[in-house]
């Protein structure tokens, strides 16, 4: 056989440091230390497409010293962690003006998150449309960036992928998020979503009732819908089918990442097989490897440094399912 041609993935958005408490269970104020990590969803999602053997770019905005190196060294930083696990950063952006975007990350004695932002303006705001690498793209400010990167990658034929990753402490209003997340609902291909997220967007509605998804969620054009549900596993949408697949046990040291570590799973999947959402059965497999890999990353702390290779999870997956 013929090895599969790699589809380029670029990822779009913001990437960050996370502070993360060395202890878990414990609030901030009393958080002894923290743990400096890469993250930010999308630049997550790129590396965890790469460490998988996918072809991955990002494209986003820090912050840089117009004058010295150093006034900012996070931005560097995220910089070269990028080129290290082999995403193409040739799209991102740096600005004098602002810092790179800090999430302080609570971790509970569950292993799940509250975070506290610092990004008032962060750089990856202030992205603005001019500053787009259109030709990455073919082969207000950030509202207006993200609007003509989505116009360009259509109109170039791109599959278009979309995780709202609600975080209501970054909106101004819970109406503002309901209205922005489902301003461009209707031009994604992909989107992925959480039990919380339907809740949410629907006003309150039971996010385990199908009909509740298809009738208020699943549009038109949409190639594929899939609702992470945690250790739970996930569900699937499509035209022609619908179904479940079972998540995987594992001890969750930190949830950070792991949502960005099972959508990275299925872009490098789709991005070997165009055709993945039509065949059920080779969907429900890359469902599973998808899952996986969330249950590995929530065994280590920190988001990028969890990500994990193509051969840990088919050794997990060897071991969990023989």
């Amino acid at each position: 056989e013929h090895p599969r041609e790699k589809s380029l993935i670029v990822c779009f958005g913001e990437m960050l440091i996370d502070f993360v408490p060395i202890t878990a269970g414990v609030s901030l104020a009393d958080a002894e230390g923290f743990k400096k990590a890469a993250g930010g969803a999308p630049a997550n999602v790129a590396v965890g497409i790469s460490r998988l053997g996918g072809s991955a770019a990002f494209m986003g905005k820090s912050q840089r010293s117009a004058s010295q190196v150093g006034k900012d060294e996070f931005g560097y930083m995220l910089a070269d962690i990028l080129k290290e696990n082999n995403v193409d950063n040739s799209g991102m952006r740096f600005d004098p003006n602002a810092r790179t975007a800090l999430a302080f990350v609570t971790l509970r004695s569950d292993g799940e998150r509250e975070f506290m932002f610092y990004r008032n303006p962060s750089a990856d705001k202030l992205l603005h449309e001019k500053e787009l690498d259109v030709n990455l793209i073919k082969k207000e400010p950030c509202r207006s960036a993200h609007l003509a990167a989505m116009d360009i990658a259509k109109k170039a034929g791109c599959i278009l992928s979309y995780d709202p990753n609600l975080r209501l402490p970054l909106w101004p209003s819970a109406e503002a998020a309901q209205q922005g997340i489902m301003s461009i609902w209707n031009q994604a291909d992909i989107i992925k979503i959480s039990e919380e997220e339907i809740e949410f967007l629907t006003g309150g509605d039971d996010p385990y009732d199908d009909d509740v998804v298809m009738i208020k969620l699943y549009h038109p054009n949409l190639k594929l819908l899939i609702v992470t549900e945690g250790a739970a596993g996930c569900r699937y949408y499509t035209k022609e089918f619908k179904g479940k697949v079972e998540g995987i046990k594992a001890d969750a040291v930190d949830t950070t990442g792991a949502g960005d570590s099972f959508v990275g799973a299925i872009l490098n999947s789709w991005g070997l097989d165009l055709n993945l959402y039509k065949d059920e059965k080779r969907l429900r497999e890359a469902l599973l490897f998808a899952n996986a890999c969330g249950a590995l990353t929530v065994q280590k702390k920190g988001a990028i440094p969890a990500m994990p290779t193509k051969e840990a999870v088919d050794q997990f997956l060897h071991q969990t399912t023989a």
